[in-house]
């Protein structure tokens, strides 16, 4: 490995992230390259928090935007602080209405404008990265979002600059480090992947998944977490489950079964904080049935 992969990874690690070669190479090259990761895989396998400890090991600010279904350029940009805006139009009226002789008297075009200022603006996720740059801008479950706010991020993620017409172009003093999530409900379009460096992230193997746990729940004892993490992967593999717990899921589990002082796992214990590791009603059932096999006697 690079020694300057090995670097960044170690950094990654003093955050409580642990990450494979693969990964930490595709991260390098995205900052030495100054281009967006893209990062796919299941649900709670780690890319929101490859962000937070990315933005954590730079000393950055991390800006989140949260993509939803219909969400479109204005919540990603900025708006106007209409009540404030109103309170201001209200404040020179009084002004110029306090004023006896008649004096300079403020017109229609003047307090339009005074209206447009900087103060008046909520920068949005997106701007915001921009004007705190250098900054970690999370783009997360981008597949949530349509067509249209797709396109509109391929176009700033080309120029990393936006234009207000009440107040011209912002445009970042340093590209922000941009990282894009997707659970892949839906396939994104090929334009927004070639302007991406890609990685698939996927569940860790046992051990490392026993070092995330020692890592991030050092409560935990070795023994708890290692008896946690092979339920946790025999699940994954072999039970057909709606939805497979992550690596956030195999977490709270742990610290659940931690919290009820449990220092070896049995059939009971683990039957009574499944809500913990699976959050549907039949994944229960499964998970519940394939534990009483696993940790029969």
């Amino acid at each position: 490995m690079d020694p300057r992969v090995a670097e960044l990874a170690g950094r990654l690690e003093q955050t409580g992230y642990l990450c494979d070669d693969e990964l930490a190479t595709v991260l390098f090259l995205s900052l030495q390259m100054g281009r967006p990761l893209l990062l796919e895989g299941e649900p709670g396998t780690g890319k929101t928090a490859l962000a937070e400890a990315i933005a954590q090991a730079l000393d950055q600010p991390l800006v989140r935007l949260q993509c939803y279904e219909g969400i479109d350029a204005t919540q990603a940009l900025y708006d106007w602080d209409f009540p404030r805006q109103i309170l201001h139009l209200r404040a020179l009226e009084a002004l110029s209405g306090s004023d006896p002789a008649g004096g300079e008297r403020r017109n229609l075009e003047e307090a339009e404008k005074s209206l447009y200022d900087e103060r008046f603006l909520l920068a949005r996720p997106v701007l915001a990265a921009l004007q705190q740059a250098p900054a970690v801008l999370l783009i997360d479950e981008v597949d949530r979002a349509d067509d249209e706010f797709e396109a509109f991020l391929l176009e700033v993620l080309s120029t990393f600059q936006v234009t207000i017409p009440e107040l011209g172009t912002v445009q970042a003093s340093t590209p922000p480090t941009v990282v894009l999530t997707s659970n892949r409900t839906r396939e994104l379009h090929d334009a927004l992947k070639r302007r991406c460096l890609y990685h698939w992230i996927d569940h860790p193997g046992l051990d490392r998944e026993v070092a995330i746990v020692r890592s991030r729940a050092p409560e935990v004892s070795a023994e708890l977490a290692r008896q946690v993490v092979d339920v946790v992967q025999r699940l994954r593999d072999t039970e057909d489950l709606i939805k497979a717990p992550g690596v956030a899921e195999t977490l709270d589990w742990a610290r659940a079964l931690q919290h009820l002082g449990t220092t070896e796992l049995d059939v009971e214990t683990a039957a009574l904080t499944l809500g913990a590791l699976v959050k549907h009603r039949d994944d229960a059932e499964r998970a519940r049935a394939a534990i009483d096999r696993m940790l029969a006697r």
